[in-house]
């Protein structure tokens, strides 16, 4: 790509002036089109050492009101970064409906600097160009205009750049051996960085080519292109977006009606010795989990009062406190509204050698949402993959996804709404709400029943937990998570 790029030419300098000015009036336009249209903007950044990606950013933000933009220098790796899954940094990076963020280096630079110095072998590079071509195909079908731009400089020209940095007392210190090593192994750099170009290079989100000889020639690239990138958004945000064919392996599983709950029970006495032993055999294998850095993600779904929360506290009785967080999801604060529905499960996720245990998950994407009408068909019907992908990132990352739905069927759900209400310790569990979705048990049954069917993938099967016996389902759970953690252990 880079070879073989023709770029613009340069126009004469009262040209170039007269077309800067427009550009940056029609950005400084432009942003409040994007506020009104609540469309987020990410602007990535990359591009060879000393081609000038900081001033360019620099050039380009003077014509957006600061409260609409953020800029992430994402150069640094920092230890916290490492222990979190490859994409979680910039996930957690991406903006609100109606911002800019603008991306100092990215997601290209961390694969192609390990790539070049060795440290990435032949199949880690192919599953990450494969996240991040997920990674970049998610956000704009989701919304997002995410534009790539990669800042072109010669070999001759970085090394020019380089001594005149190098010459001054006061730019010195913006050189560091990463330039000095680049440009000394210039075409291994470029190899490198075009064979990534062409892997990540999509209709959705192409690659833009800039000319950087000149500084001002270089901002006008980027502006002339980001606002006709922006129009050309607003002007597709009516449109539907395809449908992905899942492509991942999925586990068959039975319909919710043909799961039988008869039988499903276990007596007080035998239930306290199983719970002991199995607690204490999960707290030893939470030890070596740590110690190995095994991250472990147990999701909860289920129908209302089915025990979730009494089997979350089974489990988690068992761990070390320090090493593990439960998080109950409710509806979406206006700021998760405003980003990626993923966005907000992302930022929860837990550390290599930690336990993540979610009380409701990223599924409401397929139930509730679905359901009650807070997203478009077209949207829940994409999540089903979207969701696939997104636990495939976490399963690729190394983490253990276990995924419950904790079942009862419809009359031991009215006996324990009728003793939550008819218990006053108990009654701020029972709302309007439930009564309401329990009129609706049949439509949310038959989205369960799809939900299960098309997720429940070789790398996180969905298990059913019989509750009409809570004691029993607590046992099963316990069973379950030592069995997967066994496995990986």
């Amino acid at each position: 790509m880079l070879r073989d790029r023709i770029l613009a030419e340069k126009p004469e300098e009262e040209e170039l002036k007269s077309r800067l000015k427009a550009a940056r009036d029609r950005l400084a336009a432009r942003q409040m089109k994007i506020k009104e249209h609540r469309l987020p903007v990410l602007v990535l950044l990359e591009g060879w050492g000393t081609s000038g990606k900081g001033s360019t950013i620099g050039q380009v933000i003077r014509n957006i009101d600061p409260r609409f933009f953020k800029v992430a220098s994402m150069e640094i790796i920092r230890e916290e970064d490492r222990r979190k899954p490859f994409l979680w940094r910039y996930f957690s990076q991406i903006p609100e409906a109606g911002k800019f963020v603008f991306m100092d280096s990215g997601w290209m630079d961390e694969v192609t600097r390990a790539r070049l110095m060795g440290t990435m072998d032949d199949e880690t590079y192919d599953r990450r160009i494969a996240g991040i071509r997920r990674f970049e195909r998610q956000l704009t079908d989701n919304g997002y205009l995410v534009m790539k731009f990669f800042l072109h400089i010669s070999a001759k020209e970085q090394k020019k750049r380089i001594c005149e940095l190098k010459d001054d007392i006061d730019t010195r210190w913006r050189i560091n051996e990463a330039d000095r090593w680049q440009n000394k192994n210039y075409k291994k750099c470029l190899d490198i960085f075009d064979r990534y170009l062409d892997a990540t290079d999509s209709p959705a989100v192409p690659w833009y080519v800039v000319d950087a000889r000149s500084r001002k020639w270089a901002e006008l690239q980027v502006l002339e292109t980001l606002t006709e990138g922006i129009d050309i958004a607003m002007q597709n945000r009516a449109l539907a977006v395809p449908v992905l064919q899942n492509v991942f392996p999925l586990v068959k599983m039975p319909k919710l009606c043909e799961v039988s709950l008869n039988g499903k029970t276990m007596e007080e006495e035998a239930y306290k010795t199983e719970l002991k032993r199995l607690q204490k055999h999960l707290g030893e294998l939470h030890n070596r989990l740590y110690r190995k850095k095994i991250p472990v993600i147990i999701a909860y779904e289920g129908w209302d009062a089915a025990g979730k929360g009494g089997n979350i506290r089974r489990i988690t009785e068992a761990l070390d406190p320090r090493g593990f967080e439960v998080h109950p999801i409710a509806g979406p604060e206006p700021h998760e509204k405003a980003r990626h529905y993923l966005w907000r499960f992302y930022t929860r996720l837990p550390r290599t050698g930690h336990i993540a245990v979610f009380d409701r998950t990223w599924y409401g994407r397929v139930m509730v949402e679905r359901l009650e009408g807070f997203c478009m068909e077209n949207d829940w019907k994409r999540a089903y993959n979207e969701i696939n992908e997104f636990e495939k990132e976490l399963s690729d990352w190394g983490a253990v996804i276990i995924k419950f739905w904790v079942h009862i069927d419809k009359d031991t759900q009215l006996e324990r709404f009728t003793m939550r209400q008819n218990t006053p310790e108990k009654q701020w569990k029972i709302t309007d709400e439930d009564w309401r979705n329990r009129e609706k048990w049949d439509v949310y049954e038959e989205a369960v029943d799809e939900m299960i069917q098309k997720t429940s993938t070789s790398y996180a099967p969905w298990h059913i937990l019989e509750s009409v016996d809570k004691r029993y389902a607590r046992i099963q759970a316990l069973k379950i998570v030592i069995d997967e953690l066994e496995k990986v252990l």
